[in-house]
């Protein structure tokens, strides 16, 4: 007979990394929003240094069932989490023929 593992469903992933954040003192008390979608735990929020931002992520890995990580979270030093698109394109009108 073959057993199939199944994956946790997201909720426990997320109550999971809620429950590692809580027992680390680096983070215990930090505001960090999490979310999971299909496996991938979300990261956001702001802390103090960049190995706090780190530590979040690499707890947040640790958790069974976690796809990946896509770490948003604020520090100095970290890379920034948005993202600037500009979609203000000029168009130069005289280069185009309307026949």
């Amino acid at each position: 007979m073959i057993h199939k593992l199944q994956k946790p469903p997201d909720i426990l992933i997320r109550s999971a990394i809620l429950t590692q954040f809580a027992s680390d003192e680096r983070i215990a008390n930090i505001n960090l929003r999490v979310g999971v979608v299909n496996g991938i735990a979300h990261l956001a929020g702001v802390v103090s240094s960049i190995e706090i931002r780190s530590a979040a992520a690499d707890l947040a890995s640790d958790v069974q069932g976690v796809r990946g990580v896509v770490n948003r979270i604020e520090a100095p030093g970290a890379p920034s989490p948005g993202r600037s698109i500009n979609l203000n394109f000029e168009i130069n009108k005289e280069n185009i023929d309307y026949e």
